[in-house]
């Protein structure tokens, strides 16, 4: 019987392994959806203030400053809208794989 917590893989594969010796760290999905969040509304705010200075009046201003920030930003924020994507594609691989391990446990499969 091998030792727990020793972090070793005992089924002849070897698993790549997390700080805590276990299963592999999830991905870090929050800074990445942080940034984004945070670029997105500094975009919207720059564009607010820029169409307020230019003259326009603080409602329409608003809405035209809502609707320009949106291809704006898809285009400023590409880089971390991709790391954001690929950090959510790959814990949803690791839940997936996390799943179907609890299944063939409580199958009694391994």
């Amino acid at each position: 019987m091998a030792e727990q917590g020793t972090g070793e893989s005992t089924s002849g594969t070897d698993a790549v392994v997390g700080p805590t010796g276990g299963r592999p760290a999830a991905p870090r999905v929050f800074p990445w959806l942080l940034v984004y969040t945070i670029g997105r509304l500094g975009i919207l705010a720059a564009l607010v203030l820029l169409l307020w200075t230019a003259g326009l009046a603080r409602d329409p201003g608003l809405l035209f400053g809502l609707l320009l920030s949106m291809p704006v930003s898809y285009l400023l924020l590409r880089p971390s809208r991709e790391r954001l994507s690929e950090a959510l594609a790959a814990r949803s691989v690791k839940r997936r794989a996390a799943k179907d391990d609890l299944r063939a446990r409580l199958s009694g499969s391994e």
